[in-house]
C-alpha cells in the first residue's frame, strides 16, 4: 500500500502496460451505492450524533462504510438506516449480495464479509402539502 496525496492506495496491479491503483475511497463508494440500491434502504447513516442517528444523502455514500482491504481480498462494514415496514433480515441480505457481487465485478478483489449495521428506521413522512377539501 503507497500513499497518493490524501487516499490510502488498497490495490495496485502491474500489467505490460504500467499499474493499476484503486483508491480506499472508490470501493467504500461502490459499496455505498450497491447498499442504496436495494430496495427498503433509506439510506447510509454517518453514525450517532448527539443521540440521534444521522442519514447521508447520495453525495456522502462512503460516509456510512468501513473497509479493510488487503492485495486480494476486503471486508465491508456498513452503517444503514431501512425503511419502516421492511423485514430487517431481508434487507440485510440483499444488501451483503449487491455489495459483494458489485465490489467484487468492479475492482476484482475478493470480498471475504459484508457486516450490516442497521442505524435506525426511516418512517414515511406525510405529504408537506395537503391537498384542500373544497
Amino acid at each position: 500500500m503507497e500513499q497518493a496525496g490524501k487516499e490510502t492506495v488498497v490495490r495496485e496491479e502491474q500489467t505490460s502496460l504500467g499499474s493499476i491503483r484503486i483508491a480506499d475511497e472508490v470501493v467504500r463508494v461502490i459499496a455505498g451505492l450497491a447498499a442504496t440500491e436495494v430496495p427498503g434502504v433509506a439510506g447510509m447513516s454517518g453514525g450517532v450524533v448527539g443521540g440521534i442517528v444521522e442519514m447521508l444523502g447520495r453525495k456522502n455514500l462512503s460516509k456510512g462504510v468501513k473497509v479493510e482491504v488487503g492485495e486480494k481480498e476486503a471486508a465491508v462494514d456498513l452503517f444503514v438506516i431501512v425503511d419502516y415496514g421492511t423485514r430487517i433480515p431481508d434487507v440485510a441480505l440483499q444488501i451483503q449480495e449487491n455489495v459483494k457481487k458489485a465490489v467484487e465485478a468492479m475492482t476484482g478483489l475478493s470480498v471475504v464479509e459484508v457486516n450490516v449495521n442497521v442505524q435506525g428506521v426511516a418512517f414515511p413522512q406525510e405529504g408537506k402539502e395537503e391537498q384542500r377539501v373544497r
